[in-house]
């Protein structure tokens, strides 16, 4: 059966137009002269994909989209906009609209719309069933928490993850950010194809924009063979561009076009390439800071924002800790072999006072450290490097005090031996957690007159 295709537009000429286009390409299309008339015959007709004018008598766009949503939850919807009214159609695709077209029409790209979003509408309501079997309990995906800041983080990645929008993540370091761009993935109709991260802050300059578009033999000296950039790598899925902010402005500005029309030119080629790459891009300034700093440009910010996260630092989602901790202690115990059940009282109220600037990254680090140092079946508060106990509600627990004008070397060495002395000089388990390797504690012990090192 062919494919249904809905069109509605209160101006007859372009209604009846693109009715009799569509049907040439095979489609069985209805038309519809307002937003009232297009509800009814949606209801009965059952379109896979609905195209209506933003602005139409009796029921607008926005309204028509609502209404569509609930009654045909699986019907893509594609936007005619005029030029005027363009914000209000980025509007729409961040509630739930496949994209837009502005008049008059481009008919390639709206064949190419149409076809793309039938593939979505096919693909849709699995993308449902998946959603649902990835919602566990206490997240969405290999997101954890049940807070009302990661709820609303989780609703927006399901408003966003069957679209091909672009997005921007937007948190503090160790938020995760990374974590948020696969689950849009694993999300959506691009699942089966690649999810590609580039982190703009480790590759040098000089490099990036090879590393990012690709480049051909003998673009530049040293480039002896042709080589294809990331975007290429991520084409049919997911290219994820972290601390973008970091990237120079003339760098950024190269991507306007590809986010715009989705091509690209290698370093030293002469064609242009088409790819079909979702854009998600993350920072961990603030976007409207970094704009006024000169760090991220303006129009590329626009340009991704359709849908942008905000993801909250974990000092202000502190009723997820106890999740956190009990995901990291299964995550851990399967990877160290361990039977470790639980953490105590003490122990969990020590995790829950302290501010962790590192956010779920330093607080991961830290039960990993002490799913190694633990023995039986339950992390205590010893267990917890004695940095984090400072002036935490565990009287019993111990510290290492450093008086103002100590040394850095001295500084060390008191955090080393007092560590020794915490795990009653098992040198394997407090190198492992002061984070250096058991051959360097013994160099630095032996350095100290410890006469024990040298046999070692």
């Amino acid at each position: 059966m062919p494919h249904r295709v809905l069109i509605s537009d209160d101006e007859e000429a372009s209604r009846k137009g693109l009715k009799a286009l569509l049907s040439s390409w095979g489609y069985e299309v209805e038309d519809a002269a307002d937003g009232e008339e297009a509800l009814k015959k949606a209801a009965t007709f059952l379109p896979s994909v609905v195209i209506f004018d933003l602005l139409m008598p009796k029921l607008d766009g926005l309204g028509l989209l609502k209404a569509l949503q609930e009654e045909l939850p699986f019907a893509a919807v594609i936007l005619l906009t005029a030029h005027g009214t363009i914000e209000t159609a980025v509007s729409a695709m961040k509630e739930g609209a496949y994209d837009y077209l502005t008049k008059p029409v481009d008919i390639p790209r709206l064949r190419m719309l149409v076809q793309k979003a039938l593939e979505k509408g096919e693909t849709l309501r699995e993308v449902t069933l998946l959603r649902r079997r990835l919602k566990e309990v206490w997240g969405l995906g290999n997101l954890v928490g049940t807070s009302k800041p990661m709820q609303e983080v989780y609703r927006l990645i399901e408003l966003a993850a069957p679209t091909p929008a672009p997005a921007l993540i937007c948190g503090e370091s160790g938020t995760g950010k990374e974590l948020v761009a696969c689950t849009l993935h694993d999300l959506s109709p691009r699942r089966s194809g690649p999810f590609v991260p580039v982190n703009c802050s480790a590759i040098p300059e000089t490099l990036l924009e090879s590393e990012i578009f690709g480049h051909e033999k003998g673009a530049f000296t040293g480039a002896l063979e042709r080589r294809i950039g990331c975007f290429e790598m991520a084409n049919g899925g997911t290219l994820f561009l972290d601390e973008i902010a970091e990237m120079s402005p003339s760098t950024q500005a190269k991507f306007l076009r590809i986010v715009q029309d989705g091509t690209l030119r290698r370093l030293g080629g002469q064609k242009e390439i088409q790819i079909d790459v979702r854009i998600v891009a993350a920072t961990n300034k603030d976007p409207e800071k970094a704009i006024k700093a000169g760090s991220l440009r303006e129009d590329l910010f626009y340009r991704l924002n359709v849908f942008t996260f905000f993801l909250p630092p974990l000092r202000e989602r502190t009723d997820d800790i106890p999740l956190l901790v009990q995901a990291f202690i299964e995550e851990f115990n399967r990877k160290y072999e361990k039977r470790i059940k639980a953490i105590d009282g003490a122990a969990l109220q020590i995790l829950l006072s302290n501010p962790w600037p590192g956010n779920v990254r330093e607080l991961r680090n830290t039960i990993e450290r002490a799913i190694i140092a633990c023995e039986g079946d339950l992390i205590v508060a010893d267990h917890i490097p004695p940095r984090f106990r400072v002036g935490a509600h565990d009287q019993n627990s111990e510290a290492v005090t450093i008086p103002v004008g100590t040394t850095v070397e001295e500084a060390e060495k008191q955090l080393i031996l007092s560590t020794l002395a915490f795990v009653h000089n098992n040198k394997t388990k407090a190198a492992e957690i002061l984070g250096i390797g058991l051959k360097t504690l013994h160099n630095k012990l032996h350095r100290y007159g410890d006469p024990d090192a040298l046999r070692h």
